[in-house]
């Protein structure tokens, strides 16, 4: 809409012009009717060759079989020079003048209008003998009118790209939240739903041996599910605070339940919230993977500083059966890479020497780069 808006007013301003000068090279009706209808001939023929020229102009294009347009105009311009008195292309000059600044390069363009006015100097003021303000007046036309003309073509297609960029950014802003939504889903809810298989799984076998154990399992299972269903509530709202601190414990509790021995060594160090969550992120997704792709009898967590990073190391004594699903070609791994990249880390996964699986992710310390990566995002 707007730039529909803008187009139109370079169209009206632009047309305004034209008749404007339309109605001065009318003035030649009043010296006789062979000069007034040679006038309006080449009058029409220049703005009928300007219109085709600067139409293409303000769509971005090149007129249909140009550059003949470009160059027909220019005829149009000064072919009526000998047979008008009072030097008709001056009046037809500054039109031809908008018409080159908008077809050709700057570089092209400009000294072609430099000697559009030298030639009108010299044919208004050494052979038509006209008055010196007239032929200043003539002269300055040729510029302005032909830098009006560039300026309202350029804002009116400067404008239509800029409504074009906006369009793209809110596709993108688009795009950008329904990845956020699906990586956020897939990270979330992988572990909640791995958690409720496993429990229910467990309820099952003990419901009837331990009625007890099994009550136990299923309130932890509903426990779960509630924590599950907030996660997607927060999702859709946009706002995924997570402590790392808080994921590790709930991890613990995750694994112990079903039957890996864990241990935890978390340092005493402040983080941004961006690194902070990409850590507690990778803590989710590291063992929602141990609980679902690996035998693991023992896990443990870790971090460490180590030269301005924090790095988080989950360590498990179980490889997993089907190589692809924990390597980095993972989607849940990839997420990872991504989160830790915004954060202005890594993130690697690999099996170890011992027939194990170790997931390394490192993290910026600086709250200075966290705060950058917020505001370019």
């Amino acid at each position: 809409m707007v730039a529909f808006s803008a187009r139109r007013l370079a169209i009206g301003l632009i047309t305004a012009v034209s008749c404007a000068y339309t109605a001065i090279a009318l003035l030649y009706l009043l010296q006789g009717p062979l000069y007034g209808a040679l006038a309006v001939l080449a009058i029409l023929a220049v703005v009928i060759t300007h219109h085709v020229n600067l139409r293409a102009g303000l769509r971005g294009e090149r007129p249909p079989r140009y550059p003949l347009t470009l160059v027909l105009q220019a005829v149009v311009t000064y072919l009526p020079d000998p047979l008008l008195p009072g030097g008709m292309s001056a009046v037809n000059a500054p039109l031809l003048a908008g018409t080159l600044l908008v077809s050709l390069p700057l570089r092209l363009a400009t000294p072609l209008v430099a000697v559009m006015m030298l030639y009108e100097g010299v044919a208004l003021g050494l052979l038509s003998h006209f008055p010196p303000v007239i032929v200043c007046f003539y002269l300055v036309t040729v510029p302005t009118t032909g830098a009006m003309t560039y300026a309202m073509v350029r804002f009116a297609r400067v404008t239509a790209e800029l409504e074009q960029a906006r369009a793209e950014l809110a596709e993108a802003a688009v795009l950008k939240e329904r990845l956020r939504i699906s990586r956020d889903l897939h990270d979330g809810l992988g572990r909640s739903l791995t958690a409720i298989a496993l429990k229910g799984d467990l309820a099952a076998r003990l419901v009837e041996r331990d009625p007890g154990s099994a009550r136990t399992e299923v309130e932890e299972l509903a426990q779960v599910a509630r924590e599950a269903a907030h996660d997607v509530r927060q999702v859709a709202r946009g706002f995924r605070a997570m402590s790392l601190t808080g994921e590790v414990h709930r991890a613990v509790a995750l694994l112990e339940s079903s039957g890996v021995g864990v241990q935890a060594h978390l340092a005493d160090v402040a983080l941004p919230r961006r690194s902070e969550e990409a850590l507690a992120w990778g803590v989710r997704e590291a063992v929602t993977n141990v609980l679902r792709h690996s035998r693991a009898t023992v896990c443990t967590i870790s971090t460490s500083p180590h030269d301005g990073t924090l790095r988080l190391e989950i360590a498990n004594d179980g490889t997993p059966p089907v190589p692809d699903t924990a390597g980095t070609g993972g989607g849940g791994l990839t997420s990872l890479a991504e989160r830790a990249a915004q954060a202005g880390g890594s993130c690697t996964a690999a099996p170890t020497g011992a027939g194990g699986f170790v997931l390394t992710m490192e993290v910026a310390l600086e709250g200075a780069r966290d705060g950058a990566m917020d505001g370019a995002a």
